[in-house]
């Protein structure tokens, strides 16, 4: 039976919130403190839903009566009255998509362009699809969970956790906006699943370093242009901290003032892993093997491999470290871990009262790997950070990679003696 206004004046409350039905799942919820909230409940797509329309005496029956019309009519026409709620003014309340459109916009110039877009891109591939159409206000935990779940279901943990922050930072535009009062990744500490533990690329102490160089420079295979196309990839990459597809894709184009004082290689944004162009000072040492190289190389490419103009193959330099015994021992990007190692430990005696500094400050090191993570609140990214000091701990890198080898020979040769 349909509620009467005598009714409703009358109910009054009681230890526990009570409902007074007025059919086809229209309620009025009556609570302890004597508040009456009028309710719809609906089922869509399968799933029961809670439709709030405001409290009596703001919504008479009437009016409550006419948002369920309104509701069940959107509902026919498959939309989510929740999403599509009767009576709203679609100017005030804003949906997820159109707030992190907004937010998106207000710190784009602020951003890389290649990151911006990456940043939308994983918006609209992972979140705004669920969350898209719902207004900031009725977004919970749960449903930024689903979301991250979802992400996590694939196996990119990465991304899940980038989308939690993405979701975050729209949420806190909103707040300082006015246009939300809570942000329900803040409930969500503790439920994404962890990173795995990360696997690090085999690598060799640094005392077993001199051994490993004495036997590249000794490194021999079928063809004496092969074996020399090898050793001097292997010993490039020891000398700049690269990644193995950077170097094997190398052109003689990038590469800028060998024959000047401070020779640099420039590696193109689409061939990096971060994106972004990438400068690597050469030590003297490194530029006069890549003016040999390029000098004996045909092609374009300065590590040609046995096709003509193709590079050499991604199985070059680790089957040359096989071939050498260092199967699980040590990998080319192990070398990676070796030089930062070297770098990380290099220490200098400053001030008085004498005090030990690093002689490499950490931001260089990983510049030079080019670790940089993306920046939210950097602007554009200077491929040249760091350049002058990067330069001097790359030429002490390989300073110290000849006196190692130098020591281990001469040793050697007294051996022998």
């Amino acid at each position: 039976m349909a509620l009467s206004e005598i009714q409703i004046k009358k109910a009054k409350a009681t230890d526990r919130p009570y409902k007074l039905a007025d059919g086809e799942g229209l309620y009025l919820l009556v609570q302890r403190n004597g508040s009456k909230l009028w309710r719809l409940k609906y089922r869509f797509r399968g799933k029961e839903k809670l439709l709030s329309f405001g409290p009596y005496p703001d919504i008479g029956i009437a009016a409550a009566r006419e948002l369920k019309k309104l509701a069940k009519a959107t509902l026919v026409e498959g939309r989510d009255p929740m999403v599509h709620k009767p009576g709203r003014d679609f100017e005030d309340e804003k949906t997820f998509r159109a707030v992190a459109a907004m937010w998106h916009q207000n710190r784009e110039c602020s951003l890389d362009p290649a990151h911006a877009k990456r940043v939308w891109s994983r918006l609209e591939r992972d979140v705004l699809p669920q969350l898209g159409d719902l207004m900031m206000h009725e977004i919970t935990p749960p449903e930024v969970l689903k979301v991250i779940r979802k992400i996590e279901e694939r196996g990119a943990l990465d991304i899940s956790r980038r989308a939690k922050q993405g979701i975050g930072q729209v949420f806190q535009f909103a707040i300082a906006s006015g246009m939300c009062d809570t942000d329900p990744t803040a409930h969500l500490r503790g439920a994404l699943k962890p990173r795995p533990r990360v696997q690090h690329m085999s690598k060799l102490p640094l005392s077993e370093l001199p051994e490993l160089q004495i036997k590249i420079d000794r490194y021999q295979e079928e063809g004496d242009r092969r074996s020399e196309i090898t050793r001097a990839a292997l010993k490039f990459a020891l000398l700049t901290w690269v990644r193995t597809k950077e170097l094997r894709f190398a052109t003689k184009s990038e590469f800028e003032g060998l024959d000047s004082k401070n020779p640099v290689w420039r590696i193109a944004a689409d061939r990096m892993k971060m994106r972004r162009e990438h400068i690597v000072p050469l030590s003297s040492q490194a530029a006069a093997l890549i003016r040999d190289m390029m000098s004996k190389a045909d092609g374009d490419y300065v590590f040609p491999g046995q096709k003509p103009r193709q590079p050499i193959s991604e199985n070059t330099m680790i089957y040359g470290l096989y071939r050498l015994g260092y199967h699980g021992r040590q990998t080319v990007h192990g070398f990676r871990g070796l030089a930062s190692t070297w770098a990380n430990e290099q220490l200098v005696e400053v001030g008085q009262p004498p005090i030990w500094m690093r002689r490499y400050n950490a931001d260089w090191v990983e510049m030079q790997l080019a670790h940089s993570e993306e920046n939210e609140v950097r602007g554009a990214y200077n491929a040249a950070e760091y350049l002058a000091p990067r330069r001097s701990m790359l030429q002490d890198w390989a300073d110290f990679l000849d006196l190692q080898r130098g020591d281990l020979g001469n040793l050697a040769v007294l051996r022998a003696a």
